[in-house]
């Protein structure tokens, strides 16, 4: 007999939505954050595990392909949207999966109105928060969320690591 394996809890916005609503009445705190996570790499482990120590359910909302060119540049990302979202989602300490198109991801705040809105420490320094890189800051606020800065760990980016493969496997 052949295992199957629960599908990865990916949803469009609206339908993540309900979800949210869901663990809002169960009385669950949910925390959110949201990146292009390009090339899996250990510095986005332990940002998303330490993300999900902060709550009892993490959503991690995921820059389209089109949105990552306009951040990024157009050789990013390496990896595609729907790919990078079902190796995020099969991460233990991710509960919730969602796809945005949009260069930032306040809408996404917005529709679901975290507990908790978390976000690496290259935007801002401690608690002081740099809102003109992080618009999204204002919007959990503004629902009654927490903004939270965690920690950047220098030398754990997936830019270096496309240096570094270069570097070592040239470009041609």
């Amino acid at each position: 007999m052949e295992h199957q394996s629960p599908p990865l809890p990916i949803y469009p916005l609206a339908e993540l939505a309900a979800v949210r609503a869901g663990w809002r009445a169960a009385g669950l705190k949910v925390v959110l954050t949201n990146g292009v996570f390009d090339l899996l790499h250990i510095g986005h482990v332990n940002y998303l595990t330490a993300a999900r120590e902060l709550g009892d359910r993490l959503i991690v909302a995921i820059n389209s392909d089109e949105s990552t060119q306009q951040l990024k540049g157009p050789l990013r990302p390496i990896v595609p949207a729907a790919e990078r979202a079902a190796i995020i989602a099969a991460l233990r300490c991710v509960d919730a999966v969602t796809i945005f198109a949009e260069r930032t991801a306040e809408a996404v705040v917005a529709a679901l109105a975290p507990d908790m809105y978390v976000k690496g420490g290259d935007y801002g320094h401690g608690a002081a928060i740099d809102e003109t890189r992080l618009p999204e800051a204002r919007i959990a606020r503004a629902h009654g969320g927490e903004v939270r800065l965690l920690p950047f760990h220098d030398g754990h980016a997936t830019t270096r690591l496309i240096e570094r493969i270069v570097a070592r496997y040239g470009r041609g």
